[in-house]
């Protein structure tokens, strides 16, 4: 009897931690780059005062990328004296465990230092800085294992410089210098070394990351740049399709959403949006381009049928097939950035920090509490929160430069 308590005990225990490793955070907008949580448990509505605050970090530097969650520890960029580092918390009691160099800081008038977010492989961490160098570190420790300049696979620093989080798909990691040589390239992942570039399309890089797809049986690539929508094959970068986006100006920013064999896009600055239908013959054909969503940054979630994102007249919710707009609030949260999570929306405001949790629902804009950020960074440009919102093992993290914030926001 004595045994089989223990055993049953262990087997307990076994089951617990394997539930609270479930959900990880492992890159950009999550395990399948959706910025939709699988995770369930979490409060639906906030009190007054808003969920608890858990604790703070101080010293994550300057810079807007977000975050990797693995396995109690999260992951982050930031830049401190004029350097840009890959940074390692222990989630615990927000300790830093290790700072990789990744490179110089970028400089820029719109805020310094790195945009993207790190990518946790295995026992890898792969990131590209603002100046365009792509280090993979060991995830113990932070040793720099290589490193790679796009430079010299012909890129060319965009205007507010490299914000893509790359992609780990298989023995690849993937990502896009732009420029002559090939738009899209794919490196050994355990050693940094060339694999293949996409030449058949020579587009500068721009501000959005790669999504994988399997479509039409072609497992593939998808990137948007200013002024196209393509899909590379995974197996030997050559270019499968692509669709015209001439709107495209300035700055083209959101991360494409795939369903399916249909791509949706948008980007801001008047542009508006498009989803794209690829056919069997990988023809790309439009369904719709509209501008109801004119998303500049803040991102784009896809929650059933619906779209969820602010838009340059307000927060909107718009049917993913027809493109029509089912609701908009113009006045009640300022323009943001989102992530979803059990049914709900975590809205970001980028002007007052304020942090709103509303139903993802085609019905209406419908708000269950909202709070503002205790404190606010010196350093940020335009004094604004650019940093997208994770949420991950009941704990919502926000960050506003060098200060990161989290949040309980679990129901248990």
């Amino acid at each position: 009897m004595r045994f089989r308590a223990l055993l049953s005990g262990s087997l307990c225990l076994l089951a617990c931690g394997l539930s609270a490793a479930e959900f990880s955070w492992p890159q950009w907008r999550g395990p399948d780059r959706t910025d939709v949580s699988q995770e369930t448990g979490l409060l639906r509505e906030w009190p007054e005062s808003g969920p608890k605050l858990v604790w703070t970090f101080e010293d994550a530097g300057v810079g807007y990328s977000s975050f990797a969650v693995v396995d109690g520890k999260l992951y982050t960029l930031g830049a401190r004296n004029q350097t840009e580092f890959i940074l390692c918390l222990d989630l615990a009691d927000a300790r830093e465990l290790w700072a990789a160099e990744l490179g110089p800081q970028l400089k820029n008038g719109y805020g310094d230092g790195p945009r993207g977010t790190p990518t946790v492989d295995g026992d890898r961490v792969y990131a590209l800085g603002g100046q365009g160098i792509l280090v993979c570190v060991a995830l113990n420790g932070g040793s720099v294992i290589w490193k790679v300049d796009m430079k010299d696979f012909g890129g060319r620093r965009p205007g507010w410089g490299y914000c893509e989080s790359v992609l780990v798909d298989g023995n690849m990691v993937v990502c896009t210098p732009g420029g002559g040589k090939g738009t899209m390239l794919a490196l050994d992942k355990s050693n940094g070394e060339k694999i293949w570039q996409s030449e058949d399309i020579t587009d500068g890089a721009h501000y959005a990351s790669i999504m994988s797809a399997d479509i039409h049986g072609e497992h593939q690539y998808i990137q948007l740049t200013q002024n196209t929508l393509f899909g590379i094959a995974a197996k030997d970068g050559k270019l499968l399709w692509k669709s015209p986006w001439p709107p495209g100006r300035t700055a083209v920013v959101p991360t494409p959403i795939v369903r399916g064999n249909e791509v949706y896009i948008t980007s801001g600055y008047g542009a508006g949006c498009k989803l794209v239908r690829i056919n069997e013959d990988y023809t790309a054909e439009d369904v719709y381009f509209n501008t109801e969503m004119k998303n500049h940054h803040g991102g784009v979630v896809l929650i059933g049928d619906y779209l969820y994102g602010h838009s340059d007249a307000g927060w909107i919710c718009q049917d993913f097939a027809t493109g029509e707009t089912k609701w908009r609030e113009r006045n009640k949260l300022g323009k943001g950035c989102l992530t979803a999570a059990d049914g709900m929306l975590y809205c970001v405001d980028e002007r007052s920090g304020v942090v709103a949790l509303v139903e993802a629902t085609s019905e209406a804009y419908t708000e269950r509490g909202r709070f503002t950020l205790p404190r606010r960074s010196d350093n940020a440009a335009k004094n604004t929160v650019w940093t997208h919102p994770v949420v991950v093992n009941g704990k919502l993290y926000l960050r506003d430069q060098e200060l990161i914030f989290c949040y309980d926001v679990s129901a248990k």
